[in-house]
């Protein structure tokens, strides 16, 4: 997959923005200045093992070859007819992003070093456009991943206000647990509405886990239907007018990589 993107992207066949993955692998292969020894985002087991695949499917020349790639990927696409991002579409922190590059590089080392320092103003709008805005569980509760991650904060539907919404609401996706539906959105979130009247947005992942795509309302839509997870890889056609609907959503069902 990454060999096909990256090839279409050289040959003008298609654009690309940078996502949580690719930022998060720039920074684990980025030494920390600070802490001699270290890496901007620390060899942790988990963080090891979000990695490994990666590190074992490809040569150290592919790995480094792939790294340079992906400090070539923007934070998002504004082309005349639609916008891109991976997370989260907020302006003010799209254009401190912006800011930053013409300062320091676009995710060059110096880039990285800021973007990776917990408490910066940068490290902050990274985390808002790359992985999206969250809110914490109510009541101190915590819950568990799939990879043993034990997770305090849920993803919240950033792109509309929480007006009306139980905690469950506005979870994105939700989960209606009873714990979520009967608990209040708390009053620390900072989310991003996305104006109605602005171009079309598509954005990726959310791990949603509907078995039919549909735009989340006529200028959204999420393309990230789980394919890690037997989900299905998804696509939309998009023809350049009207409003975003079901059947212009493309998909393809999970392979499995195995050789069968």
């Amino acid at each position: 997959m990454l060999n096909i993107c990256r090839d279409m992207c050289q040959h003008q066949a298609a654009l690309a923005v940078m996502g949580n993955h690719e930022l998060n692998a720039l920074a684990y292969h980025t030494p920390d200045p600070s802490l001699p020894g270290e890496f901007l985002r620390r060899h942790t087991e988990h963080n090891h093992r979000q990695i490994s695949q990666t590190l074992q499917q490809l040569s150290s020349d592919e790995l480094q070859q792939a790294l340079d790639w992906f400090r070539t990927l923007p934070a998002c696409l504004e082309l005349p007819e639609l916008r891109v991002v991976h997370a989260c579409w907020d302006a003010v922190d799209l254009q401190l992003l912006q800011s930053a590059a013409a300062e320091l590089g676009w995710m060059t080392n110096a880039y990285l070093h800021q973007a990776a320092r917990c408490g910066t103003q940068l490290f902050h709008s990274i985390e808002r456009v790359m992985k999206g805005p969250e809110m914490r569980f109510p009541n101190g509760m915590t819950l568990t991943d799939r990879e043993g991650m034990v997770r305090k904060r849920a993803r919240i539907r950033w792109f509309d206000q929480p007006a009306g919404c139980s905690f469950s609401d506005y979870m994105f996706p939700s989960l209606p647990l009873p714990e979520f539906t009967a608990a209040p959105v708390p009053g620390d979130i900072s989310p991003s509405p996305y104006p109605h009247d602005a171009p079309p947005l598509f954005f990726g992942h959310y791990w949603l886990r509907d078995r039919k795509p549909a735009p989340i309302r006529h200028n959204l839509a999420c393309l990230d239907y789980s394919v890690a997870r037997d989900g299905m890889l998804t696509a939309y056609r998009f023809h350049g007018n009207g409003p975003l609907i079901s059947d212009h959503f493309v998909t393809v069902p999970r392979r499995s990589a195995s050789p069968v």
